[in-house]
């Protein structure tokens, strides 16, 4: 089969393997639509992941099922499936603890283009498929599917994280895709308030959309002081952060509020450590909580957006701003991914 890898650092390319095999309880899927993401800009371009060589890319696909495991009893061939970024596995400990999504590992659920090979290929490979796979229901188009598997559940991730209380003031710092979704959940979990902090128009356009009540513009000054200014010096009850370089950890514990909380589910893909201020740490003890997670992964996490789609509670389909038809698109989306011209959010590619 043919699929698009990651050669080395800063290497990327068309190469051959063969079709993945599979054990009893899992699946061989083909892509309908792919969506490259941010991740794998980091993955290639900055060695987030170390020097992979010839690891096919990509994990947010929606597809059709070509096999399964004699052990599959919800699924079969020919069923339209979303495949959410995170595949557990689900007979583990960490499972059973609450955490899958480092089931076997830290990090482990996270399978597609880290553990093993992802979804930019002609097939690929699903682990505990009735466990994470979801059907696709005919009134969820396609585009909207394939949000649902990283920048919705990532973004509803880091407003869960955040333990937001009702009326809290929210800064999302980092309003791309993910940050977008986690401005769409944190109006759901009940902020008042909610402050995206960005610059391009079609971000901020769709941030305004999705329920910010204020653009910070970190172009305009420092967001530390734009942001408290902004709140008459009290901070901000929560921060999420959803991009940026990792001093942006500085920012976010100078403007959360004593008692507050930081939920990151920002990708570092460099640097050896996250700077903490001392002193607007409260010297340690401010009781200003960092928290940061891998968002929950399986078909469950998948059922439960699909029917906040269905309810109106959120309509993912606005962030897909370029479509490509055609399977040698994939490489040119990417691109837009890295380069990040004014008018994109995200792209998606259907594999016609």
């Amino acid at each position: 089969m043919k699929g698009f890898a990651m050669l080395g650092i800063n290497e990327l390319g068309w190469i051959e393997k063969e079709i993945p095999t599979m054990t009893d309880y899992d699946a061989i899927v083909k892509p309908i639509a792919v969506s490259p993401c941010t991740s794998d800009i980091h993955t290639v371009f900055e060695g987030a992941l170390g020097d992979k060589k010839d690891m096919i890319l990509g994990h947010e696909a929606v597809g059709e099922v070509v096999e399964i495991g004699k052990e599959v009893k919800d699924f079969k061939p020919g069923d339209r499936v979303i495949v959410p970024a995170i595949t557990p596995d689900w007979r583990t400990i960490e499972s059973q603890q609450g955490f899958p999504q480092h089931s076997g590992g830290m990090l482990s659920g996270w399978k597609f283009s880290n553990f093993k090979d992802g979804v930019f290929a002609e097939f690929f490979h699903v682990n505990d498929a009735d466990m994470n796979l979801a059907h696709l229901p005919e009134d969820i188009s396609i585009e909207t599917a394939v949000m649902l598997t990283d920048m919705v559940t990532t973004g509803f991730h880091g407003a869960e994280l955040a333990n937001i209380d009702l009326g809290d003031v929210v800064a999302v710092i980092g309003i791309g895709p993910v940050g977008l979704m986690a401005i769409a959940g944190a109006k759901i979990q009940g902020a008042s308030r909610i402050i995206g902090v960005g610059s391009r128009k079609a971000l901020v356009d769709a941030a305004m959309y999705y329920g910010a009540t204020d653009i910070i513009n970190y172009r305009n000054g420092a967001i530390d002081e734009q942001i408290m200014e902004a709140t008459d010096g009290k901070g901000v009850d929560r921060v999420i952060i959803a991009g940026a370089k990792p001093t942006i950890m500085n920012t976010a514990v100078k403007i959360v509020k004593p008692g507050g909380r930081v939920s990151n589910v920002n990708y570092y893909g460099e640097g050896d450590t996250i700077p903490i201020p001392r002193l607007d740490w409260g010297c340690g003890m401010a009781h200003k909580t960092i928290v940061g997670g891998l968002t929950p992964g399986g078909r469950d996490r998948m059922e439960r957006l699909i029917k906040l789609v269905k309810y109106n509670r959120v309509d993912p389909s606005r962030l897909v701003t370029h479509k490509f038809h055609g399977f040698d698109h994939i490489e040119e989306a990417l691109m837009l991914m890295k380069d990040k011209q004014q008018d994109l959010i995200k792209p998606i590619v259907f594999i016609d």
